[in-house]
């Protein structure tokens, strides 16, 4: 008896194909592929200046790549027939200030094909939902920037579009507000939503992402399920935390026949392992030097690990932040 023929992969929402884009001279965005499918959180990772904006800025049709082609849908970036099918939070904010909070989002769903009815109702639940709905009646230059942020968001779902496209939709929020985007977030997927996630901020992106796309000046170092990147990448991996005393701990990991690679950062260190090496021996030697550990964890390596390794210490460090 034949076995079935496997299912057909499912068409991406989102293709880029060699897309290349210069201002003045400057290679903002290099010979970039990438395939989005559907029904995933894909993340766009890259340190500033990496050329994540202007990749989304032509997804959004809002600049033309000099070569290449952006493909949404099916069809060339720009079809309008596909516009109310998109939810676009750009990096730069931007609300009618002077404007109420629900004539805002009661106007931009109408903008997007929402009847006014079923706009107002649906304003409404987010602005409920998200702790805003005392200020409804307000105007947006009388909300704090984390709420102006917050009504932004709203106006990117409102009309529940099948893509969102998030550039740095975390930026400037704090832990509270941050956790509700990121349960809306992960509600949107739920739904069926695409989402393509735009950070710098890689604890968020680990936590979030199932597909990711490493890029750094303008050129893609890596793309594929987060799963199977963190297999790829190799090694034996070690997450160390200390109590208090680190004893002489950076001694152990400075003997190259354990130690291939640390990140120490005070009371948290993360160690590749060097090729042969017993997991069992540095946790003997650490305790035998007067740390006192919290945590010994063999793992595999962290998102933040794998794109500080790509990109360089340097570029990381300009350019991301560990945590939120």
């Amino acid at each position: 008896m034949m076995s079935p023929a496997p299912a057909p992969s499912p068409t991406p929402i989102l293709v880029l194909d060699r897309v290349r884009k210069t201002f003045a001279g400057h290679i903002a965005v290099d010979d970039l592929s990438l395939a989005v499918p559907p029904g995933v959180i894909y993340g766009l990772l890259g340190p500033n200046g990496a050329g994540k904006t202007t990749t989304i800025r032509m997804i959004m049709d809002i600049l033309q790549p000099d070569a290449g082609s952006v493909r949404l849908f099916g069809a060339p970036a720009g079809d309008r027939m596909y516009a109310e099918r998109i939810g676009y939070l750009p990096e730069e904010r931007g609300l009618y200030r002077k404007m109420r909070v629900l004539d805002v989002l009661v106007f931009l769903g109408e903008m997007r094909g929402m009847e006014r009815r079923r706009a107002r109702q649906r304003a409404g639940e987010w602005l409920e939902r998200l702790g805003l709905a005392q200020w409804r009646l307000r105007r947006i230059d009388e909300l704090s920037k984390g709420m102006q942020q917050k009504v932004q968001f709203i106006s990117t779902i409102l009309h529940e579009p099948a893509l969102v496209v998030l550039d740095e939709a975390f930026a400037g929020l704090d832990p509270v507000n941050a956790q509700v985007m990121k349960d809306t977030v992960l509600e949107l997927r739920a739904r069926g939503a695409t989402i393509l996630f735009s950070t710098h901020i890689m604890e968020q992106a680990e936590k979030l992402c199932e597909h990711v796309c490493i890029i750094a000046r303008g050129r893609k170092l890596v793309d594929g399920p987060l799963g199977d990147i963190k297999r790829t990448r190799g090694g034996h991996h070690l997450v160390v935390g200390f109590d208090g005393s680190v004893g002489a701990a950076a001694q152990v990991f400075a003997d190259a026949a354990l130690v291939k690679k640390v990140d120490d950062y005070g009371q948290y260190a993360e160690v590749e392992l060097a090729p042969g090496a017993d997991p069992q021996r540095v946790l003997r030697d650490l305790v035998g030097s007067g740390a006192r550990l919290a945590r010994f964890e063999l793992r595999e390596p962290s998102l933040l690990k794998i794109f500080i390794d790509l990109v360089g210490p340097e570029a990381a460090q300009a350019g991301v932040r560990p945590d939120a």
